[in-house]
């Protein structure tokens, strides 16, 4: 992963990751069922903001989460007892050094994780060779390149690219959703398909307003006032009045729209082709 988590480890951070959650889950999370009985890698769970949908979804599925922070795997096994779900086990484990055998899991789940690798590529090679034949993975990230929103503002604007390049510098990407297809596809996950998950939020709308445009994004930016104000990248006023501008957004008359992607792929059977084909014994997959 690189250096640091750009929005920080504080309470504040784990609410907002909340709120994410709660606001986004059936637009992210609708089609990802698994099988009972199947067994699931989540990785990056942090304080379980997703893994709480995750076991609530698939009752009968066994859930793997793990993730490098002690202190978010406490608070995620708090979350998970607190919604009486019994389905998943917390592993502390960093990403790049799992310790699992090949083939070990059915299927895997990442969700906001790549955004903060420097190398989300070598990341998936890593958990490709953890899926047995016939599974899959789900990936989830966002694309801050996606923002619309009305009264369109200048401070704004920068104020997002200065969280852009803050997360840039240490060693993430938050405009990644864009990349999903052609990494999953040379990470070696077949039948790779994305759809992109638009949150659209206007007046009519005043929950989602709250939640994801004022408490979720509004909040995100908000979060690296410090850092960006250090970095220099804004002047303190300035970086305020876009927060400002972001909050305008959430009001009656306000617009503010988002795209995050979703992409899912497969590890091939044996005996298959990437397009589902069956192999005569005659053929040999390369």
């Amino acid at each position: 992963m690189s250096e640091f988590y750009v929005h920080g480890y504080d309470s504040q951070e784990a609410l907002r990751l909340k709120d994410q959650a709660y606001a986004l889950v059936d637009l992210l999370h609708a089609d990802t069922i698994y099988p009972d009985g199947s067994s699931v890698l989540e990785v990056g769970c942090g304080v379980g903001a997703q893994t709480v949908t995750l076991a609530r979804r698939s009752p009968g599925a066994l859930i793997t989460a793990i993730d490098r922070s002690a202190s978010s795997l406490v608070e995620a096994e708090r979350r998970v007892a607190k919604a009486g779900l019994h389905n998943v086990t917390f592993v502390e484990a960093d990403l790049f050094t799992l310790p699992f055998a090949a083939a070990s899991f059915d299927h895997v789940f990442v969700c906001f994780v790549l955004e903060h690798l420097a190398d989300p590529a070598a990341a998936l090679r890593s958990l490709v060779r953890l899926v047995r034949p016939g599974g899959s993975i789900a990936v989830i990230e966002g694309d801050h390149g996606s923002i619309v929103f009305h009264p369109d503002d200048a401070d704004a604007r920068a104020a997002i690219a200065s969280q852009i390049a803050l997360q840039q510098d240490a060693g993430g990407d938050a405009l990644i959703g864009r990349r999903l297809y052609p990494l999953l596809s040379e990470a070696g996950f077949a039948s790779v398909s994305v759809s992109p998950r638009m949150v659209y939020v206007d007046g009519s709308r005043p929950d989602l307003a709250d939640m994801f445009t004022r408490r979720t994004f509004t909040a995100m930016i908000a979060g690296v006032r410090e850092r960006v104000v250090a970095s220099r990248r804004m002047e303190p006023a300035r970086f305020d009045a876009g927060v400002r501008a972001l909050e305008r957004a959430a009001a009656p008359d306000g617009v503010f729209c988002y795209t995050f992607f979703k992409a899912v792929g497969r590890v091939l059977q044996p005996a298959e082709t990437d397009d589902g084909v069956e192999l005569g014994q005659d053929h040999a997959v390369a």
